[in-house]
């Protein structure tokens, strides 16, 4: 028996230290063992927890052991496999059957905490490519899984300098025209998009699916955005689809969370559907964007507050960017749309997408974003109202129903009007 540190742990070692910088893996440390068996492994206190094959949990370190095996595709799809595990499968064969030539690399055991050029185990020239900074696939068997399409995606949004191999890409785009990428299933793809948008140039993650064309199929509401011009004076860009992808790597630069930019991605889409004699206007983009947000939401399964968040902003991120010429009536019923004060955290993230958003044209990278810290002190302004206390004295001289509300909303009109009055000068002083 002997076992191998394999996939990303490695890649990420050898290179940090060609780069001569710590190492910062991705990725938990994955372990492949050969010349085994799924009895002796539980034998020797390993915990299994494999569905589709045997893979184990290290009794004391918990991270992940997997017995060496082979895999034979049986229907379309990502689930269309029958994999083969048993104590004559190779480490060379295991190996073989991965996705990237950077990810099918390996060391012994005993090698894992130091590898070296010398002691890595790289039969596809992972390390060669590591060199030249290419994304290639191992072997045929990559057209197998569709998944490995966005895999591959999302590694060049980890690592934008690396291209794709030519003949990658070409065996992709036969993927996407054999249909393989319609067979995927929703929490795949949103498994993969989600960790994408996270990584250090998500613009990326979609150039890819984009050149491919797996894009059109997977987003095809992102996919049209592409050659949609905007006005000029707003976007010097001009390009709908090239505003979007600066929006996201402002995002990334912000540090921004997944559900800002899962907004940032989805706050234009009603752009791709204005009709083409009123262009480059978009008017009514707004609630157009948020029926399609819906629709991409319901057939990924995107989570609860990704959906929230990216609705408030794809509804109100025309409002927010006007919101220094509303008067504090207006701001109040903004606040109030965008339930600010029911959910104010929410609403600082819903500010940050619009920086973003305001941000990501070209040009205008560093511009300053007053309106967020506008908002956020006219939100502090109208969290200061005890509503509770309102609502008793407006009902104690007999109000009821919408009539108290409209008190509290007065009310809190009035804490901001007094608010902005204070900060005029500062305000003014931004501006200039």
């Amino acid at each position: 028996m002997k076992t191998y540190l394999v996939g990303g742990a490695v890649r990420d070692a050898l290179m940090a230290r060609a780069t001569d910088t710590p190492a910062t893996s991705h990725v938990d440390r994955d372990w492949v063992v050969v010349g085994t068996t799924p009895e002796a492994m539980a034998a020797r206190g390993f915990l299994p927890v494999g569905r589709d094959f045997p893979v184990f949990l290290h009794p004391e370190t918990r991270e992940e052991y997997a017995l060496a095996r082979t895999e034979r595709k049986t229907a379309p799809g990502y689930h269309g496999f029958a994999f083969h595990t048993a104590a004559d499968v190779t480490l060379e064969e295991d190996l073989a059957r991965r996705d990237l030539t950077i990810n099918a690399m390996a060391v012994a055991e005993d090698e894992a905490d130091h590898p070296d050029i010398a002691t890595v185990i790289d039969p596809h020239g992972g390390q060669r490519d590591l060199r030249a900074r290419v994304l290639r696939h191992v072997t045929g068997a990559f057209a197998e899984d569709p998944v490995r399409i966005l895999r591959l995606a999302r590694f060049a949004a980890r690592f934008p300098d690396f291209t794709v191999a030519p003949e990658t890409l070409a065996l992709m785009r036969r993927m996407v025209a054999d249909g393989e990428v319609d067979h995927l299933v929703a929490e795949r793809v949103w498994q993969e998009l989600s960790r994408g948008l996270m990584e250090q140039r998500p613009s990326r993650l979609f150039e890819v699916l984009r050149d491919c064309g797996a894009l059109a199929r997977l987003l095809p509401e992102v996919d049209r955005l592409w050659g949609v011009p905007q006005r000029e004076e707003h976007h010097p860009e001009v390009d709908t689809g090239v505003h979007l992808m600066m929006v996201l790597d402002m995002s990334a630069r912000l540090a921004a969370p997944l559900t800002v930019r899962f907004a940032c991605l989805c706050h234009d889409l009603g752009k791709g559907t204005t009709p083409a004699d009123v262009l480059p206007r978009h008017i009514g983009h707004e609630e157009r964007s948020a029926r399609l947000l819906k629709g991409v939401c319901e057939r990924l399964r995107v989570p609860t507050e990704c959906r929230e968040i990216a609705d408030v902003v794809a509804r109100e991120h025309g409002n927010i960017h006007r919101s220094e010429s509303l008067k504090a009536e207006a701001l109040v019923r903004l606040l109030e749309r965008c339930d600010a004060l029911r959910k104010p955290a929410r609403f600082l993230d819903v500010l940050l997408a619009c920086e973003c958003d305001a941000r990501g044209r070209l040009g205008l990278h560093d511009q300053p974003y007053p309106q967020r810290e506008r908002l956020t002190r006219v939100l502090s302004w109208a969290q200061s109202i005890d509503s509770a206390s309102v609502a008793a004295r407006a009902q104690a001289e007999g109000l009821s129903g919408p009539r108290v509300g409209e008190r509290i909303q007065r009310a809190r009109g009035a804490a901001v009007a007094q608010g902005l009055d204070h900060t005029a000068p500062r305000d003014k002083g931004a501006a200039d």
